[in-house]
């Protein structure tokens, strides 16, 4: 048997694809059960990876497992079903960054567990906020035992934790004895001018102890969202714990889909891989430079924003009141922003628990330029003939 995938991008040469052929003994494994951790070849070239990228080696006390994506390795190791080892048993309360990646609000409500929200801003989390939070937790209450976060393009507020928060948080983690769940997706999709702050995972080397971060990364948001792998990296114990999850559920993630991405970047090697990450980063900079441009002609003094660094979303806030700039951007964007065709989330959506902001997300990762324009612009006139109606009630 012989198989043949669609060509793929040539990371030296974004306008040229190359040819990939799957046969032999690769196709055979890859039409064959595997093992639950992962396809040995694709994990031996994680490991390679995380060392380049993150400064860590084999030997302290951690390592990889493959997922279907990143959110299903998170779901998996918050889940007693696990194991004894897993982090989160249901009604236990949790640290979550605030706004929040809308997708592990459900995961937390289905183990009835108490969102406790975390302020953040344009640099990260904000640490006062944490520690104020932590210094006045209720006495004989169960402190929480993790901190959710996504450091780099925050889906949805597009904000990157300067080195700084890193640290304070880290710190904090080893003063009230929790540990950080570190969603990465948007890690290789920083295109801020500055250079790329160190991630948890290579920062907590620093700390006198390792072992408080728990490391997952996607190749959706780099190769393709179909694809469907991601990869945890942390301490031993809660990998295995997640590989007990995942023998219990769905076994493995797709031996065939692991074979053909390894065959991808075995291709490329390190320096083909990160020289198409960048590629891809510098996609999306130039689409975030489309969106901020159609942002300051349509909606200069009716909203405000920072520029995101990273990811591919921004987030702003309707200045829906013209006396102070309060408001909910609820009604604004799920009624009359879309009968006119625009998209977008309203902040609430990604707020635990559910309380009114005049926030929205947009997503700038697939709109061409004469789309974005003619959004935003619809969404002035929206803005403008609710600040009207709110006048003429007065």
């Amino acid at each position: 048997m012989r198989g043949t995938g669609s060509p793929a991008p040539d990371p030296l040469n974004p306008d040229r694809d190359t040819a990939l052929t799957i046969d032999g003994p690769a196709l055979a494994q890859g039409l064959q059960y595997g093992d639950t951790s992962g396809l040995h070849g694709l994990l031996e070239w994680i490991y390679g990876l995380q060392e380049d990228q993150h400064g860590r080696k084999r030997g302290e006390g951690w390592r990889v497992s493959v997922g279907a994506g990143s959110q299903d390795l998170i779901f998996k190791v918050e889940t007693k079903a696990a194991a004894v080892a897993a982090l989160v048993n249901p009604g236990d309360p949790v640290l979550v960054e605030s706004p929040v990646y809308a997708g592990v609000i459900p995961m937390f409500q289905s183990l009835d567990c108490e969102q406790i929200e975390v302020e953040t801003d344009a640099h990260g989390i904000c640490s006062s906020s944490l520690r104020s939070i932590l210094e006045n937790w209720p006495s004989g209450k169960l402190k929480p035992k993790v901190l959710y976060s996504v450091p780099y393009g925050c889906n949805p507020t597009g904000m990157t934790a300067t080195l700084e928060r890193r640290k304070e948080v880290l710190a904090l983690s080893r003063e009230h004895n929790f540990l950080i769940l570190e969603d990465d997706p948007y890690f290789y999709l920083y295109y801020g001018d500055a250079p790329r702050p160190p991630s948890y995972f290579k920062l907590e080397l620093e700390e006198p102890e390792a072992g408080r971060v728990l490391r997952f990364d996607s190749l959706s948001k780099i190769l393709s969202a179909g694809i469907r792998i991601g990869f945890a990296s942390g301490p031993a114990p809660l990998l295995d714990a997640i590989d007990r999850h995942t023998s219990t559920s769905n076994l493995q993630t797709s031996t065939l889909t692991q074979v053909i991405i390894h065959t991808l970047l075995k291709s490329w090697g390190y320096e083909g891989f990160i020289t198409h990450t960048r590629n891809v980063a510098a996609f999306y900079r130039h689409k975030r430079d489309v969106f901020e441009t159609a942002l300051e002609k349509h909606l200069s003094g009716l909203a405000e924003w920072s520029s995101p660094q990273a990811g591919m979303f921004f987030w702003f806030k309707l200045l829906l009141n013209e006396q102070d700039g309060a408001g909910d951007s609820e009604s604004i964007i799920r009624t009359k922003a879309l009968e006119r065709g625009v998209l977008a989330l309203p902040g609430t959506a990604f707020l635990p628990n559910g309380r009114k902001t005049a926030y929205v997300r947009a997503a700038f990762s697939l709109t061409g330029e004469e789309e974005v324009n003619e959004a935003i612009r619809r969404l002035r006139e929206v803005i403008l003939e609710d600040r009207v109606a709110k006048l003429s009630t007065v």
